[in-house]
């Protein structure tokens, strides 16, 4: 009985991740490629190769090594390259808000200059 809950927690994370995947792949296909070159980041090519490669994995192949490898790749996309993408692209935090950089969790650092 206890194996069977660890069995279906693991197909939750398991789905979870392709999930994750599945989202990180559209993103990256979404985007323009010339933005990857402005963020300095790998071209779009080659993060559609790894995030394609991670999601066929986890749907033929799940095996916990090869998914915690496109786990990595995916979050790696997710954390580094999106947040530049939106940056470069115009749609991240600073822009259009009336955000600066000098803005801190409170209000402006130089005096509401």
């Amino acid at each position: 009985m206890l194996l069977s809950g660890f069995s279906s927690l693991i197909s939750f994370v398991f789905l979870g991740l392709l999930l994750l995947s599945i989202f990180a792949l559209v993103h990256a296909a979404l985007q323009r490629e010339d933005a990857y070159r402005a963020a300095d980041k790998q071209t779009k090519p080659f993060w559609l190769i790894i995030l394609g490669i991670t999601v066929a994995v986890q749907l033929v192949l799940p095996m916990m090594l090869l998914v915690l490898a496109g786990t990595v790749a995916t979050i790696v996309y997710l954390v580094d390259v999106r947040p530049a993408l939106q940056a470069v692209t115009g749609r991240g935090r600073g822009s259009g808000g009336g955000w600066s950089s000098s803005d801190g969790p409170y209000g402006p650092y130089n005096g509401n200059r």
